[in-house]
């Protein structure tokens, strides 16, 4: 309980210091993050990127259900929260990268991941940072690769069918606001 309430206030503690960057006051709830990761083969992906790691809440739930000898690219632009996620998930499946989700290529080189998962806040981004990371996506991926994304509004629906042949969203209430949850697929 202890752990949640600093995860909190770490959270908090980043988003006051950079809102557009962060989007959310609190970390996305467990259900959601639950909600997001069932739409996609975590458990038999070798490589799985996550964007926007923020303190973990979705690092944790991948790792539960990565396979050993599967890789976690977790990607983080807040110094002070990569710092915390590379000693919080002390697992040699897990690379802790600080930097901006559109350098994403930079980091993968030739490999290609079979899931992306982001919670990055798109819709409080800078309009053409946010088309610069949207567009590095389909990129990423392994043919059969997916991206399953978290948001707080269907705004970005239109952007996400832009890039993806298939494109199916449900919500989840559960969460604080509601979250909407869209998974992307090329195939």
């Amino acid at each position: 309980m202890l752990e949640h309430l600093t995860d909190r206030a770490r959270f908090l503690g980043a988003f006051l210091t950079h809102p557009r960057q962060v989007g959310a006051v609190l970390p996305t709830s467990r259900t959601a993050v639950r909600a997001m990761l069932d739409q996609a083969d975590v458990a038999g992906a070798e490589l799985v990127v996550e964007l926007g790691a923020g303190t973990g809440a979705q690092t944790q739930e991948i790792l539960a259900r990565m396979k050993p000898g599967a890789r976690l690219v977790t990607v983080e632009i807040d110094r002070k929260l990569a710092d915390f996620l590379a000693q919080r998930f002390d697992d040699p499946r897990v690379q802790v990268v600080c930097d901006s989700a559109e350098n994403l290529q930079a980091h993968l080189g030739t490999d290609r991941a079979d899931v992306v998962v982001s919670a990055l806040p798109y819709t409080s981004l800078d309009q053409a940072l946010r088309q610069r990371i949207l567009d590095v996506l389909p990129g990423v991926l392994k043919p059969r690769g997916e991206v399953v994304v978290i948001q707080y509004s269907p705004l970005m629906l239109a952007e996400f069918r832009k890039r993806f042949r298939h494109v199916q969203w449900s919500i989840t209430p559960w969460n604080v606001p509601p979250a909407f949850v869209f998974a992307c697929r090329q195939d």
